[in-house]
């Protein structure tokens, strides 16, 4: 056993190795288990995770080579990846340093194992309950030739399974949280749950939408919410209102806080998003512009990963939104739903680029 070593945390060993934290963490479990170190070794064990809930999926993409014709076959190329909001949040958060817990339904199948492959070194999967006879969700994206999405069909009926119950057995973890990440494939008597839970514990909460058919998931009273990062269509729908200029837009997010939201985002796309906050402050920020779009999706976890990241990490607000902003922009530019180079000192050198 090594002695007098000043403590490190997995977080500063992640920085110093350029692992994910989640690895980090897996090297430590294993070297307790066979007593290489003991509970009172140097390393200090951080078990206060972002813990994320909701979707993970299988991606399929098909790219238009041409304009998009109803009623015809359409020429296209197709790619294959893994997704689902609160994973790819995860898996943002992951390749960030931050340890990261998932907490999501799948079926006992092969997609379920390339969902586990791909996203082990980035987050704890130990709390994904697999269901027999049942299928891991999908979601299969039809990008048009400008790389804008056209139309997208989710298979995401396991979801459902993610309940009050099926949470209450992790709920000794949920209690260790330094922030729970919900996202609305989650029934909504879950969600319920989480904002009770967020607020007997103190644990701040994020609420993250997934489309706008699933915003009356998202309870009318909203006292719990640290975030709700939505974008105009889901604001529409759930307020049944138009934005249709920026005095709609902005009055949408006052109405968001007046239901007792701390903090709230409202994307519009490449016009850019605007934010409240509980001091009642209403601010405006640009989209980053980019030429070159590849692939939209995943754009918006990205940002919302920035945004929850830069948070976490204490920056004061403007730093916050354009930490957003800078991730989503870089996300454009790749096919990939979670872009492969992004790490927290890549992260850092793109913010030192604004």
């Amino acid at each position: 056993m090594i002695k007098e070593r000043p403590l490190i945390s997995q977080h500063e060993l992640s920085e110093l190795t350029g692992l994910p934290n989640s690895s980090i963490a897996e090297i430590i479990s294993g070297l307790i288990k066979n007593e290489h170190i003991s509970g009172n070794a140097y390393v200090l064990n951080e078990n206060s995770p972002i813990i994320c809930i909701g979707g993970a999926n299988v991606d399929r993409k098909l790219y238009a080579k041409f304009e998009i014709s109803n009623g015809t076959s359409n020429p296209v190329k197709s790619s294959r990846t893994i997704g689902g909001v609160a994973r790819n949040i995860a898996e943002n958060l992951g390749r960030l340093g931050e340890q990261v817990v998932l907490i999501s339904a799948s079926g006992n199948d092969l997609e379920w194992k390339e969902i586990y492959d791909m996203s082990s070194p980035f987050m704890n999967l130990e709390h994904v309950t697999q269901f027999e006879n049942a299928s891991t969700g999908s979601y299969t994206a039809v990008l048009d030739k400008n790389g804008d999405l056209s139309i997208a069909l989710a298979d995401m009926d396991i979801f459902e399974e993610i309940t009050p119950e099926l949470l209450e057995k992790d709920s000794n973890i949920l209690k260790c949280a330094k922030c729970i990440v919900v996202d609305l494939n989650c029934p909504v008597e879950t969600v319920e749950f989480l904002c009770s839970f967020a607020t007997e514990h103190t644990i701040p909460l994020v609420i993250i939408p997934v489309s706008s058919p699933k915003m009356n998931r998202l309870p009318k009273t909203l006292d719990a919410v640290s975030w709700l990062i939505v974008n105009k269509d889901e604001t529409e729908t759930f307020m049944n209102i138009k934005i249709n200029d920026d005095k709609d837009w902005k009055k949408s997010v006052e109405r968001w806080l007046e239901l007792g939201v701390k903090n709230v985002i409202v994307t519009n796309g490449s016009k850019g998003v605007l934010t409240g906050s509980e001091n009642g402050e209403i601010r405006y920020f640009p989209a980053i512009e980019e030429p070159v779009v590849v692939d939209v999706t995943g754009a918006g976890d990205s940002f919302c990963s920035g945004v929850i990241y830069s948070w976490l990490q204490k920056k004061d607000f403007d730093y916050i939104i354009k930490s957003g902003l800078v991730n989503a922009q870089k996300t454009i530019l790749s096919k990939h739903t979670v872009r492969q180079e992004l790490s927290q000192k890549q992260f850092k050198l793109d913010m030192e680029e604004i």
